[in-house]
């Protein structure tokens, strides 16, 4: 049974810095892409970053110059540093794996950022 577990959420003030980490076990074939989702209260879930097999990254507008997404393929883990948060930062954050077949969700990690 696959399993993606997230850390790294929490309070952070403005201005300031967390890194997410997601961690998949089970057995995985074929990861194509890992990526970070968020959902803010009263609002739909949406893409922040994405990171191919290959790579390739993407992100989100509103997080260019802040965020970085990165890999561990032989861990299949991925993490986003986050810095320079702003309060529209908050919300709820998921992982996210696709394979060939399906995708994979994490259950998700709180980021509030506020003073």
């Amino acid at each position: 049974q696959v399993q993606l577990v997230e850390s790294g959420g929490g309070l952070v003030q403005p201005g300031g810095s967390l890194r997410l980490s997601c961690a998949a076990s089970g057995i995985i074939f074929s990861i194509r892409a890992m990526g970070w989702y968020r959902q803010a209260p009263g609002k739909q879930r949406e893409l922040v970053a994405t990171i191919t097999s290959g790579g390739t990254t993407n992100y989100a507008d509103s997080v260019k110059g802040r965020f970085t997404i990165s890999r561990d393929n032989a861990k299949n883990t991925v993490y986003l540093q986050m810095n320079s948060l702003k309060p529209e930062d908050t919300a709820v954050y998921y992982c996210n794996i696709v394979t060939p077949t399906t995708d994979y969700w994490g259950k998700g990690t709180l980021v509030t950022v506020s003073s």
